[in-house]
């Protein structure tokens, strides 16, 4: 039988089940990554489950996203993540070290593995042949403990690129047209396996930046052939032995097959506010430019920034714009330190941050009020940038360069200067110094006073009775409901956290839901397609969960986001008929009724609004159902460990 590139790697680690799309399926997890956002409470729970050490290959917990550490929070949390690492087996990447994705694709991704990381964008590690997705915290703590993934198995969808990109015209365009094409919602329970003849004309750092943003099509995962392209770069990194080859058999079937001409490809932009909003740079051309960010995880490699570094070399920054370049790990700073090419970034009057997340999270370099902020990012959410009023357009780094030089929108195809070539070295300089190896000393966690014990939730009730207590529209992000920038710090204590659960959306959701939950009613959300789009933090689970949600009636969830409600006991029910949502107001009193010994017996509920009632549906197995009625994952698993003796 031929088989696709995704299925030979999910069938090498199913646990349970079979490559049945559409049916749950439970994998083994090879590798595990976390970042200090979500890591905290993802290790706060891995804890809680008694194991001595983690039970992957390999399992590494990064230092990225809070590194300003305005305050002792963020200090604290690292600290904490450091004595975990050394006491559980996990490494240990400093801050300072470089992004996750980008750091993970140098120095740890293999071809053929599974790679579980409690980030959304760990797809990019896609670009190597490996199965990278992003999941919730405990999902990730589950995995480390050495349970199986599970999620539903996928529908393979096969793009083939060919031909060749023209000059000016990069791997973030190719992704932005697949985006123009597929959208940011509808695609739950989707891969995307690129092949064509176009493959072997991207590079792994392209490939990777094409597989990171393909999370914003709310797909699982992405993948590329393992071919020499990729034994060159882990060569280049010293890991030619981690090479194995990938490949999809001839006349393996697909769910749909799409080919793009690389050849027709322009420069592309995603304008405000959702990078589904595609259109081409040159018609945006001549729109004056504020401010001008370059790197994040998914366009920060030693390629984006030498090509900027050669179109910024005889032409200075525009006076008008501040332009912010962030190296995406370590390895890329040193070298481009190495050939030069900082200094002309610096010369041309570039502002360089330490390899960090940073602006891409609105944790730094909020754009002025009014703004108009240019990024090579992956993400352009509404008030994401930190300034709430900023319009936030995402595009390539040879589009981004143009627009520093003349301090407007601008194809890079009409500056009138030539396409740099760029000579990639046989051999990056790597130092893996910043990289601590645990000690596995029984030594005591450190825990500073933010840092606080993951919340438990009750079991579900008979009878969810309550109140609609925000209704919201289509395409809310994890971001509209748990900020990050400046609220990052407080994700290691969930009371605080709480206070800024849609801030954005309405600033009184927080004292209304909590005002309600203390009176012993239940909080509702209703919501419109695509709810909990972007991030995989779980805090837009575990904070509603804190403040008394038990049920939330949307049109369609995106898949993490979905995972993440079941885990922290929250049902996730969607309209029989989409019109039914013009029916229901914020205010409304809400009945479910006999809701365990429905959810027990797998039979559809009825919610009862005023007087009304609308038929939901859910789509759960029976594992999530137990969860469910468990109050959430963390109740399943205290309640095992109850009869376990975990004392050794």
């Amino acid at each position: 039988m031929s088989k696709t590139i995704t299925q030979k790697i999910f069938e090498k680690h199913l646990i349970e089940g079979n490559f049945e799309p559409g049916k749950e399926i439970a994998v083994r997890i090879d590798q595990t990554l976390t970042q200090d956002a979500t890591g905290t409470m993802a290790y706060l729970q891995f804890e809680a489950m008694g194991t001595a050490r983690v039970k992957t290959e390999l399992s590494v917990s990064y230092v990225d996203h809070n590194t300003i550490q305005i305050g002792f929070e963020n200090a604290d949390d690292h600290q904490y993540l450091k004595s975990i690492a050394d006491k559980y087996g996990i490494l240990f990447s400093q801050a300072g070290n470089g992004i996750c994705h980008q750091v993970h694709l140098e120095r740890f991704g293999k071809p053929g593995k599974t790679l579980l990381g409690s980030d959304s964008h760990t797809p990019t590690a896609g670009g190597l042949g490996m199965i990278g997705i992003g999941a919730g915290g405990l999902d990730v703590a589950l995995a480390m403990a050495g349970e199986p993934f599970y999620l539903t198995c996928p529908r393979v969808i096969r793009i083939n690129l060919n031909g060749a990109l023209k000059p000016w015209v990069s791997a973030k365009d190719v992704i932005l047209k697949v985006l123009e094409i597929f959208g940011t919602s509808s695609n739950v329970g989707c891969v995307i396996e690129y092949d064509g003849d176009g493959v072997k004309t991207l590079s792994v750092p392209e490939r990777a930046t094409i597989t990171n943003m393909g999370t914003e099509c709310g797909i699982t995962t992405s993948v590329f052939p393992s071919d020499e392209i990729t034994r060159e770069f882990l060569k280049a990194q010293g890991r030619e032995g981690d090479w194995v080859e990938i490949a999809s058999d001839k006349g393996a079937e697909y769910d749909r097959v799409i080919d793009i001409m690389l050849d027709d490809l322009v420069p592309m932009v995603a304008c405000p506010h959702n990078p589904g909003n595609v259109k081409t740079v040159k018609e945006l051309e001549g729109m004056v430019v504020n401010q001008i960010c370059i790197g994040s995880c998914t366009n920060s490699s030693y390629k984006d920034l030498m090509i900027v570094a050669e179109m910024l070399k005889v032409n200075k920054k525009h006076p008008n714009v501040s332009l912010v370049i962030s190296p995406g790990s370590r390895q890329v700073l040193s070298n481009i330190a190495i050939n030069g090419a900082l200094a002309d970034l610096l010369d041309a009057g570039a502002r360089i941050t330490e390899p960090v997340c940073g602006f891409c999270i609105g944790n730094s370099q909020s754009p002025q009020t009014n703004a108009v902020s240019v990024r090579t990012s992956n993400r352009n959410f509404f008030a994401r940038s930190g300034t709430k009023d900023a319009q936030v357009y995402l595009l390539s780094p040879e589009s981004a360069a143009a627009a520093a030089i003349t301090g407007k929108m601008t194809d890079p195809r009409h500056l009138g200067i030539e396409y740099p070539q760029l000579q990639m070295p046989e051999r990056f300089y790597t130092d893996d110094s910043m990289i601590i190896l645990p000690s596995l000393v029984s030594s005591e966690i450190y825990r500073g006073p933010n840092i606080g014990e993951p919340p438990h939730n009750t079991p579900t009730p008979d009878c969810i009775q309550g109140v609609v207590t925000i209704k919201v529209g289509d395409k809310i992000t994890t971001d509209h409901i748990i900020p990050a920038g400046s609220r990052m710090k407080y994700r290691s204590n969930i009371p605080e956290y709480s206070k800024f659960v849609f801030e954005i959306e309405d600033e009184g959701f927080a004292n209304r839901a909590t005002a309600y939950r203390d009176s012993g009613k239940h909080n509702i959300i209703v919501a419109g397609i695509g709810y909990g789009q972007g991030s995989s933090r779980e805090h837009a689970a575990i904070c509603p969960m804190f403040l008394g949600v038990k049920a939330i009636l949307a049109k369609s969830f995106e898949r993490i986001h979905a995972a993440n409600l079941i885990n922290f006991g929250i049902i996730p029910l969607t309209f029989a008929s989409d019109d039914d949502y013009e029916q229901i107001n914020a205010g409304d009193e809400v009945i479910i009724a006999d809701v365990r010994k429905l959810l027990t017996e797998n039979i559809p509920l009825t919610v009862k609004i005023n007087d009304k009632e609308i038929a939901v549906n859910y789509s759960l197995s029976e594992r999530q159902r137990q969860i469910l009625l468990a109050g959430g994952m963390l109740g399943v698993v205290t309640s095992k460990l109850a009869h376990l003796d975990i004392s050794s």
